[in-house]
């Protein structure tokens, strides 16, 4: 139930280019872990967007297509912030 209430909430924030985001779930074919942060390099579609992860020294690791769903926007632009565990 927590996790259906998440997803909605998350579906209210709008993923604009450049948007700070964290991976929802693995993805072991990737070899990406949920919670990994990366940057929106490009709006693919409504709702699809290119998204880039890079180490600590700046250099990508991981480039790819995610949907919405598979995401959680991290900066809100002064809007209060509300994380459910």
């Amino acid at each position: 139930m927590l996790r259906k209430e998440e997803e909605k909430m998350m579906a209210k924030r709008k993923i604009k280019l450049l948007t700070t985001v964290a991976l929802n779930d693995d993805l072991p074919g990737r070899k990406l872990k949920r919670g990994e942060v990366g940057t929106v390099v490009e709006v693919l579609a409504p709702d699809v967007y290119e998204v880039e992860f890079c180490d600590e020294d700046g250099q990508t690791y991981a480039e790819l297509a995610l949907r919405g769903d598979q995401l959680i926007p991290l900066h809100n632009q002064g809007e209060s912030l509300k994380i459910v565990a």
